[in-house]
């Protein structure tokens, strides 16, 4: 069975965030499809008489839930209550509000951080809970585990058709480039293109540059998540990736090739790595009918593009 999203009200969390906008993007061409969206100024999603006076009201027919708190290792590592409590508090108030309201489908969006740190490569979605989690996210990872069980627990005991997708580490338009919260390929750009800009010789990168890492455009990861919409329903959750990885120090060499820095490239390897490999297995989005189009390399001249284009805004954003 397929869920037809034509006609319907889609309520999308975190539309001004990376992902939540990359997906109103690939929405409009779900005619004629009625968007609905509020601000965290209108509706903080931690407050759950908020979320449930909203919700009640907007009455939607369908919700994609990628609003949460997110950040890189340092700012995971360094503020674990807030990515705790927040991330929890926007899965559990989402997810009870759209049981309530009768919401007929809803898609959460978790993490590739859920994954025990050492899991068989590449990660199936059966390796959840099968050893011990990356320390420096598992604040985050634990209340991204708790989304998925919420989903399936109201599967399971309310009948209602509620899913979950697990992406990659996602990058493009409107990505964070805060170097205290920005993930790998923001900071990388940034870091580039200040080196270049101030004529440096040389560009740091943290730690060894040997982890490996998977990489998808979020306009990729868009198009994969309103596929999931139309064509899964089941309880387990679902990997959405490009089903490739290349080592931090190749990334930062591509990056620099695409920014156009020309100087050497160093380690601080004071700074902690992280999980060494992360290659999630792309075999069941695969098989439901579902690939990524967009090369790395023309993905990352365009984040680059719009780092250029907004600047001032991409280096503080929350």
């Amino acid at each position: 069975m397929t869920y037809d999203l034509a006609g319907k009200r889609i309520y999308v969390t975190g539309h001004r965030g990376m992902v939540g906008s990359a997906l109103v993007r690939r929405l409009k061409e779900e005619n004629p499809a009625e968007i609905v969206t509020v601000g965290r100024e209108e509706v903080d999603l931690i407050d759950q008489v908020a979320v449930n006076v909203w919700m009640a009201q907007a009455k939607p027919d369908a919700v994609f839930v990628p609003a949460a708190k997110v950040g890189g290792i340092l700012a995971n590592d360094t503020y674990p209550a807030d990515f705790l409590y927040d991330n929890l508090m926007i899965a559990a108030n989402v997810i009870h509000a759209a049981y309530h309201v009768g919401v007929e489908k809803l898609l959460f969006l978790g993490s590739s951080c859920i994954y025990p740190k050492h899991a068989d490569q590449p990660i199936t979605e059966d390796a959840l809970f099968t050893g011990p989690l990356e320390p420096t996210n598992e604040w985050y990872a634990i209340a991204k585990i708790a989304g998925i069980k919420l989903c399936q627990a109201y599967r399971k005991q309310h009948g209602v058709d509620f899913i979950s997708a697990m992406p990659t580490n996602l990058y493009g338009p409107g990505d964070n480039f805060d170097l205290e919260k920005s993930h790998v390929i923001p900071a990388l750009i940034r870091k580039a293109h200040e080196a270049k800009v101030s004529g440096a010789k040389n560009m740091e990168i943290w730690g060894s540059g040997t982890p490996r890492r998977e990489f998808l455009h979020v306009d990729d990861c868009a198009d994969a998540l309103v596929h999931l919409m139309t064509v899964y329903s089941d309880h387990e959750h679902v990997n959405v990736g490009s089903g490739e990885d290349l080592p931090i120090e190749e990334l930062a060499r591509l990056v620099m090739k695409v920014v156009g820095f020309d100087g050497g490239l160093t380690k601080d390897t004071s700074k902690p790595d992280g999980t060494p490999r992360k290659l999630m297995s792309a075999e069941k989005i695969r098989a439901l009918g579902w690939k990524p189009s967009i090369s790395f390399e023309e993905g990352l001249e365009e984040a680059y593009a719009w780092y250029l284009a907004n600047t001032e805004t991409a280096r503080g954003m929350a």
